[in-house]
């Protein structure tokens, strides 16, 4: 299980690397190969604090099945979005300042930059039932649900959840989510925007700038940042 802790472990730092770190909170989680539940950082660290020794293996019932330390009370949405996604490899949950701002305007994300992409075309959806915490089996159910297919999820008065294939989709998709919140928002304040991607070039633009090896250069990119 050495290479699942170290995906938890490089997503944690990547996260904090980009700045999305919030003191001890927040999350990012791998799907254990056995179907066991989630991995993911223990709670009462920081992202950037995280190593090995802090990653545990968290059942669908919110038992720790592996490593020591305590889970994060919102671990139902990383086991029900996996329950639900079989397409999903890991799950983050990020509470930056950009991404409860922008959703609190409850106006669509536009395609003004290259960050908005994958989540536009259709909309990203955003998860009203509550701006409490993720704690129950019923909640991260009703999350999963509202997420869909979607590659991220808004959570209005709270943060977001962003999904992929692995924990470098995944982390990725936190990241241009954050950015492209916060440039709408600096397009807002300039009393904008006046002009973004139509459809067609924005399905053309999630091909040619977001696919597989532009997404892996992002996070290679954060991780060497980590590295030095």
């Amino acid at each position: 299980m050495d290479d699942i802790r170290n995906a938890v472990v490089q997503a944690s730092r990547v996260l904090a690397a980009a700045g999305l770190g919030d003191m001890v909170w927040g999350h990012a989680s791998v799907r254990d190969p056995g179907g066991r539940g989630a991995w993911m950082k223990a709670s009462g660290w920081g992202f950037e604090e995280v190593d090995a020794e802090k990653v545990v293996l968290v059942s669908p019932g919110g038992a720790v099945l592996d490593g020591t330390g305590t889970r994060h009370l919102e671990s139902p949405i990383h086991t029900e979005v996996l329950a639900r996604r079989p397409d999903v490899g890991s799950v983050v949950h990020t509470h930056a300042p950009a991404l409860a701002a922008f959703a609190s305007l409850d106006c669509e994300l536009r395609p003004i930059s290259h960050d908005a992409v994958p989540f536009t075309c259709p909309q990203l959806p955003r998860f009203t039932e509550t701006g409490a915490l993720i704690a129950t089996p019923e909640l991260g159910g009703s999350l999963a649900s509202r997420l869909g297919g979607a590659n991220a999820i808004l959570i209005p008065n709270h943060g977001a959840v962003t999904v992929g294939p692995d924990a470098a989709t995944a982390v990725m998709h936190a990241v241009l989510l954050e950015r492209a919140c916060r440039t709408q928002l600096l397009a807002a304040a300039a009393g904008g925007p006046a002009t973004w991607s139509d459809d067609a070039e924005t399905r053309f633009k999630r091909d040619q700038v977001w696919n597989t090896t532009q997404l892996h250069a992002g996070w290679d990119y954060l991780l060497r940042k980590v590295d030095t």
